[in-house]
């Protein structure tokens, strides 16, 4: 599962509470976390929480980034990419499904990326979107506003699975 979110803990203490959450389930579920190798941020203590429970975690960092971001050297597996877009092409091809948390201007790059793709037909892994205490909701309303005014090609419903918890996430995971 690739996870991306911010290099930064954000303000509200749910989304650092739903970081940690997310590492344990993946670790307990024995599914590999897949993300931008940082050991910052909602990036850090999602890696961190999959460690704490035995999990397995590849990251994947461009050069440009490691000493910015602070690449996380005590995880399972840290590749350092050419690039961002090198970076970003690693983490789709590793990955079978994605979740988008709260981020940055880098986390909602990712997001329309993967969602661009899935609309492509270039890959069709499900994209989850955990809407921690309703941060993305402006941007859910606006892909209904695209999807209303005809610049959609599929509901949206069908690219993106918005969830307010991660207990919403451990009943889709086998």
């Amino acid at each position: 599962m690739a996870v991306f979110c911010g290099s930064k803990t954000g303000k509200d203490p749910l989304y650092a509470i739903h970081a940690k959450q997310l590492g344990y389930l993946l670790a307990t579920k024995k599914i590999t976390l897949i993300y931008g190798g940082g050991r910052k941020g909602l990036m850090g203590i999602v890696a961190d929480a999959a460690l704490e429970k035995n999990g397995k975690v590849t990251g994947i960092i461009p050069h440009l980034l490691t000493t910015s971001e602070q690449q996380h050297n005590g995880i399972t597996e840290l590749i350092i990419a050419d690039d961002m877009h090198s970076r970003k092409k690693l983490l789709y091809e590793k990955c079978d499904a994605a979740i988008i948390l709260p981020g940055g201007i880098g986390t909602l790059d990712e997001c329309f990326e993967l969602l661009t793709w899935n609309q492509l037909s270039i890959h069709n892994k499900k994209v989850f979107l955990l809407n921690s205490n309703g941060f993305y909701n402006s941007m859910l309303e606006h892909i209904n506003k695209m999807q209303n005014e005809g610049f959609l090609y599929a509901a949206t419903e069908k690219r993106i699975i918005a969830l307010s918890s991660v207990e919403e996430l451990e009943a889709m995971l086998p």
